[in-house]
């Protein structure tokens, strides 16, 4: 595997096919992977070896989203969750640089390096506050910022959590095992939590955060966030007429998509949270070799780790068609979930899982999710076993 600083080999306007192995690669189609994230990686990794695969990533490692709710109390988990890209493909190349735009031949980098490709793939993902995604392309600004908010919350006495998605759930979750101490309460504008899920999920998680004395808002609104994109002290006028002061206020209102690249493309549409709409074989725009997945796709499925998996092995086999011979409209649609299962751990112990045919409790979350948040099995996938 090649692990490649562009800027280091090309001048501006060069024009490069980066492969591995010159002499096969010549018969081989190229794929050209923007973004490292879970479909990203994942995608590169199972095509590598049937075609010359490059992933274009700006970070130098992995960050496993999971685990940076369980960093924000436990920064030990940071060395374990941040991963690097350096072994994850045995003759591929992961670039080290940030796509600018796309075209039909291929991807231009911001340094103007040329990347020639067959077809290319938009796993861009979504953006979210700080500590659960970084800010920046720098993964050392990115462990300062968590630890500085670590320490923010180990002096709060009062913590506020503004959203209760997946992410504010459990961060309330992980304070209220680690840190018992600390007075926490959950903010959401909807009337419950997870009312699109069955009943029995949102009831029973709602059960096991007031056990620990989380309180919990429903059906009101921050009007006065001071902050999107980090935490903050403060006091919060919330759309019910309460105030709230805490001496530090999680503002995680939910992610949105990570799609300006693909804005200038012909023929996209933005849907909910800055997602691009796709085609049944996801793609965004007019360009038949262009696809679009993970997050940034408006393609059916949530913005969930889960969600978004059914999309990798669909992507698998649908360019490996491609790489046959075949149009995209010669192979089968992607049928995204009907309802996919929905992991909430409460800390390493406890939380509530929707699996489809039933919701899960205490024992089966800890066993699939909540012990281990998925780190080992992201670490094995990028070979640092």
């Amino acid at each position: 595997m090649v692990f490649i600083s562009p800027s280091s080999t090309c001048g501006q306007g060069h024009e490069i096919a980066i492969t591995s192995d010159t002499r096969t690669s010549r018969m081989k189609k190229r794929i050209i992977i923007v973004g490292g994230g879970y479909v990203g990686l994942q995608l590169a990794k199972a095509l590598n070896g049937k075609a010359d695969v490059t992933l274009i990533e700006p970070r130098s490692h992995f960050v496993h989203a999971p685990a940076m709710i369980r960093a924000v109390v436990d920064p030990q988990v940071l060395d374990r969750a941040l991963i690097p890209y350096d072994d994850l493909l045995k003759t591929g190349q992961v670039l080290r640089a940030r796509a600018k735009s796309i075209s039909a031949t291929g991807v231009t980098l911001e340094d103007g390096t040329d990347v020639l490709g067959d077809f290319i793939v938009v796993a861009t993902g979504s953006d979210n506050a700080m500590p659960f995604k970084p800010a920046t392309d720098s993964i050392e600004a990115f462990r300062a910022g968590s630890a500085r908010i670590h320490a923010m919350l180990q002096a709060a006495q009062s913590v506020a959590i503004v959203g209760a998605g997946a992410v504010g759930t459990e961060l309330a979750g992980e304070i209220a095992h680690f840190m018992p101490g600390k007075k926490v309460t959950l903010i959401s504008s909807e009337p419950s939590l997870f009312p699109t899920m069955p009943s029995k999920l949102g009831k029973g998680l709602q059960g096991k955060l007031s056990d620990p004395g989380v309180s919990m808002i429903f059906g009101a609104r921050a009007e006065n966030l001071e902050s999107m994109t980090e935490p903050y002290a403060g006091e919060l006028q919330l759309s019910n007429g309460d105030r709230i002061a805490a001496d530090l206020i999680f503002p995680v209102i939910g992610s949105r998509a990570a799609s300006s690249i693909l804005e200038t493309l012909p023929g996209i549409t933005k849907g909910a949270a800055n997602r691009v709409q796709t085609d049944p074989w996801l793609r965004p725009s007019d360009l038949p070799n262009v696809f679009a997945a993970g997050d940034v796709a408006e393609a059916g499925d949530a913005m969930t780790i889960v969600a978004v998996s059914r999309q990798t092995p669909w992507l698998e086999k649908m360019l490996t068609s491609l790489i046959n011979g075949k149009k995209s409209e010669d192979t089968a649609k992607y049928k995204p979930w009907s309802k996919a299962p929905f992991l909430v751990p409460l800390g390493p112990r406890k939380g509530n899982s929707y699996l489809v045919m039933f919701t899960a409790g205490d024992t089966i979350t800890r066993l699939m999710k909540g012990k281990d948040l998925f780190v080992s099995k992201y670490r094995k996938m990028l070979n640092q076993t």
